[in-house]
């Protein structure tokens, strides 16, 4: 993904005209009783003149009570607003978060396999939650905080300035002094921002990486190692996080020495004028009121500059996943194709300038199995990637049924697929639910079929929940045969006209390959069945088997034909069956 930083302005019009517009409603009032909350510290520190004057000076213990209702009215007021636009304005900010995580992972979910192969999960998980997380409490802080702390410096200076304009233009005489350490501030605090969240993405990344691979940091004894990398990674987090933090006071902190300049000057100027009785003691402490009330809300608006970086630069990383194209797009095609004969001619592709295929040209009829056979790294998985347009070659073509994959919809043509990877995928639901993904529609009948037809139901009978067994992260609660059953069942359910088989029983002992190789060849039958294998023995009965090496087919033929030649073939054959 991109690194280049995009510019503050636009980031604030995109998300405006993405997420926020559509609130405007609900911020709109909320700003209202913003602006209501905002002012009232204005309208307290005006009471102060006739409380003052009338009542401490003038001595009129009348007027106690209506400038004690007065105030009290004011705080009351003060703690409903506060209520109202805290609610609101959390609405809008978890409204925003949520369809911003879910527009994230929609968008994600149509990227091709490059993204997934250059971005590892732990950093996407980061993009979609931590840094949605992130810009979630920035709008309140802005809407809400900023919004308030600007209306309540609008009414004090209001207020001050009623008062005595040179009084208020003496506070303010250091304020030009903040301009220039605001700026680099915030330039500072921004790039510290994204190298601090890119160790976030670092830090998730580890994490995925050390759950997955538990059971193997421990049967290596890589504990320490493991905990002193993802250690490092923290600690650099950490020290960011000090820097920004200590960066970002700088504001607040100079804020309060010229707010201190200010009120010497006002004591001096406006403390000669009281003493001389040329002004009263209540407009006084009305103007020193005002100006004190309004220090904690230029401290806050001061920070802000600071959080609204912090902000900044986990909005700019997710813009920049936005802002990635997929570069495998639909075709116009919604129709199903009637033949369901594959081909590929003269396909090439490369992985990081790194040849894979290079003029890999073969033909896999309908309704017959070809196998595809080779050493690891020969590009025998990238075919299948091919065929269901995860990725699209370099340069060459591949046909279903004589029509250019590119053409069809992409919905529409892996409708056309079954596949049993090596790895199955399986998701933390029940077992259930992990075969029903091949065909959610599924009734209780069709299940059953799939459920006997990849014995699933020889191990699940055993289970006190059956089906409704919890299959565990990954599929962890289950044995690695178990878990390829369960795939082969969501196959078998799936029903498409194509099926890829990947070592689909590789990780089956002896009786269960018999068994589940009995069900894929009755799957099979009447399918055009594409099939990677590494056991020879799997792939005798196949129509055709394809050799493939460097990228290229070296032989092609059935096996009687192959193992006549004596070629790249039967000397598989010979090293797998004479090791064995």
């Amino acid at each position: 993904m991109s690194q280049n930083q995009i510019p503050r302005q636009n980031l604030f019009r995109r998300m405006w005209r993405d997420y926020l517009r559509g609130h405007w409603p609900t911020m709109a009032v909320a700003f209202l009783f913003m602006t209501i909350e905002g002012s009232t510290l204005a309208v307290l520190s005006w009471m102060l003149q006739p409380l003052f004057d009338r009542v401490f000076v003038g001595g009129d213990t009348g007027a106690i009570w209506w400038v004690g209702g007065i105030i009290f009215s004011l705080f009351v007021i003060r703690a409903i607003t506060l209520v109202i636009n805290k609610s609101l304005i959390t609405r809008v900010s978890m409204a925003v978060s949520t369809r911003m995580q879910t527009d994230l992972l929609r968008h994600i979910l149509t990227l091709d396999q490059r993204f997934f192969q250059e971005n590892p999960p732990g950093a996407v998980i980061e993009r979609v939650q931590g840094d949605t997380i992130a810009v979630q409490g920035i709008w309140s802080t802005l809407i809400t905080g900023a919004g308030r702390d600007v209306v309540a410096l609008l009414s004090l200076f209001g207020v001050a300035i009623a008062i005595d304009p040179w009084w208020t233009l003496a506070a303010l005489v250091g304020a030009p002094l903040l301009i220039l350490p605001t700026v680099l501030v915030q330039r500072y605090i921004r790039r510290k921002m994204r190298d601090s969240r890119a160790q976030a993405s670092a830090r998730a990344t580890r994490l995925d990486e050390v759950m997955h691979g538990i059971r193997t940091i421990r049967l290596n004894r890589m504990e320490a190692e493991q905990t002193s990398r993802y250690a490092a990674i923290v600690n650099r987090i950490r020290r960011y996080e000090i820097k920004m933090s200590a960066t970002g006071a700088t504001i607040p902190a100079m804020i309060d020495i010229v707010t201190g300049l200010g009120f010497v000057g006002v004591l001096a100027l406006g403390g000669a004028e009281v003493t001389r009785g040329e002004r009263t003691v209540g407009e006084f402490m009305a103007f020193f009121t005002a100006l004190s009330l309004a220090f904690q809300p230029l401290r806050r608006l001061g920070m802000l500059a600071g959080s609204w970086q912090i902000a900044a630069a986990s909005l700019e990383r997710i813009y920049q996943v936005f802002d990635t194209r997929p570069t495998v797009h639909s075709g116009p095609r919604h129709d199903a194709p009637a033949d369901t004969t594959l081909r590929l001619d003269d396909v090439w592709l490369s992985y990081d300038g790194t040849p894979v295929l290079r003029g890999l040209t073969f033909t896999a009829e309908a309704g017959q199995t070809t196998a595809l056979v080779g050493p690891s790294g020969a590009g025998k998985s990238t075919v299948f990637n091919l065929v269901t347009r995860m990725i699209d070659p370099e340069r060459g073509q591949v046909t279903l049924g004589d029509v250019p994959v590119r053409d069809f919809d992409l919905g529409t043509l892996r409708d056309q697929f079954s596949t049993v990877a090596q790895e199955p995928a399986l998701f933390d639901d029940s077992l259930r639910e992990n075969i029903l993904m091949g065909r959610p529609g599924a009734d209780a009948a069709e299940l059953d079929r799939a459920v006997q037809a990849a014995h699933v139901a020889e191990f699940t009978d055993l289970l006190p929940q059956g089906l409704d067994s919890p299959a565990g992260p990954r599929g962890s609660n289950l044995s690695g045969g178990q878990r390829q059953r369960i795939a082969i069942a969501r196959a078998v359910l799936r029903n498409a006209p194509i099926l890829l088989l990947d070592e689909a029983t590789s990780a089956l002992d002896t009786a269960s390959e018999r068994l589940v190789q009995q069900a894929l060849d009755e799957l099979a039958q009447g399918r055009t069945t594409l099939v990677i294998a590494h056991r020879l023995s799997t792939i005798r009965k196949a129509d055709k088997i394809i050799v493939i090496a460097n990228g290229q087919v070296v032989e092609q033929g059935s096996h009687d034909d192959l193992m006549a030649q004596g070629g790249a073939y039967a000397r598989l054959v010979a090293l797998q069956f004479g090791e064995e």
